[in-house]
């Protein structure tokens, strides 16, 4: 049985975490730690079962008897609880994104290359079953050479928690680029067999910042708003990026624009198929022959209360420790994507393509 320290008890660890565990046999949370005690008492609650409690994570990291901490705090703290746990000998898994910065995602590498310990980063859209299947297929040959692609998750209104940490850039590392840009650049560069990204450019905005207009998404639900606080961060990033063997993916998030609905794309070209997947959905898109061509629509593995695609990443970790299965994220893939979204802000800031 592996042992699991909560680090951080807000809205992604109730919402998406502790129902994540209820479904894991091989694990089980037996203790939470936030600097909130309220927040620990809900977790407490949402487990359904008595646990330790601690308002400083080093605290517990030294006094509990653990495997694995699961960190869910804001972005800026993911690399630093992450070392501490490696350094004191307990696997480490964390929310999205990896860090807020190339040089901390670096640490981050050492410390799990020196450990020996897992480290792994929450990458749950690649547990769609539909990911899968289209994965299965790419690695099958199916789609021929996927020489270029687009991405984005976009919202018309969905700024989380505004004023407070989320739009902090000191406390995040930027806005929807790096809350959301990791979901969707990375199941694209996964479906596309992980290759290097050598160069990207980019634009960003920040048009929202004082609109008073209500969400309309459930994701702008998370965080805690704060009157009269910080927003210095984008409300939508723009960018392009080319990877070493010469494919292209163009991507777009956004907390705010003017759109029709909110939505999360892939779309992939290969020389064979290409394919759209959104929302957990997906299509294929075949060459034809002459002028007859053949699209499918595919509607695979909804997520639903019973099994959600973050809990089958966090059972996927649990497994690595155990040594029932081979990791499928590496740190490597984590430097990548924090290089990729560190350059996009660069150009953004500069006007100029970033070589990588």
């Amino acid at each position: 049985m592996v042992k699991v320290a909560l680090i951080g008890c807000g809205g992604i660890a109730k919402g998406a975490h502790i129902p994540g565990y209820k479904n894991i046999d091989n694990a089980e949370v037996v203790a939470v730690c936030d600097i909130l005690p309220e927040r620990m008492d809900e977790a407490e609650n949402k487990l359904g079962k008595t646990v330790k409690k601690y308002t400083d994570y080093k605290e517990l990291i030294e006094k509990e008897d653990i495997d694995m901490v699961d960190i869910c705090t804001p972005n800026y703290l993911h690399a630093d609880i992450a070392i501490y746990a490696l350094e004191h000998g307990v696997n480490a898994f964390s929310e999205k994104p990896d860090t807020i910065s190339v040089e901390r995602v670096l640490d981050m590498k050492r410390a799990q290359e020196e450990s020996g310990k897992h480290l792994m980063v929450m990458r749950n859209n690649r547990y769609w079953p539909s990911a899968k299947e289209l994965k299965a297929m790419v690695e099958n040959g199916d789609f021929g050479e996927i020489y270029t692609g687009r991405c984005g998750w976009i919202r018309r209104r969905g700024i989380p928690g505004k004023g407070g940490w989320f739009t902090t850039k000191e406390m995040s590392g930027g806005g929807p680029l790096i809350d959301l840009g990791v979901h969707m650049i990375d199941l694209a560069v996964y479906l596309m067999g992980n290759p290097r990204a050598v160069s990207v450019s980019g634009c960003t905005y920040n048009k929202f910042a004082d609109s008073e207009d209500k969400g309309d998404s459930v994701h702008s639900k998370f965080g805690d708003a704060v009157e009269d606080g910080i927003f210095d961060v984008e409300d939508l990033a723009i960018g392009f990026i080319k990877f070493e063997n010469g494919a292209s993916l163009q991507i777009e998030f956004s907390w705010a624009s003017n759109i029709k609905r909110e939505t999360t794309f892939v779309e992939l070209r290969g020389t064979k198929l290409g394919t759209k997947w959104s929302n957990g959905s997906y299509e294929l898109y075949d060459g034809g022959k002459g002028s007859t061509f053949k699209n499918v629509f595919k509607k695979a593995g909804q997520y639903s209360k019973y099994k959600n695609i973050h809990g089958e990443n966090l059972k996927h970790f649990v497994n690595v420790i155990e040594n029932k299965e081979k990791p499928d994220f590496t740190i490597d893939q984590g430097v990548n994507m924090i290089k990729i979204l560190d350059a996009i802000y660069k150009s953004a800031e500069t006007g100029k393509e970033i070589i990588l």
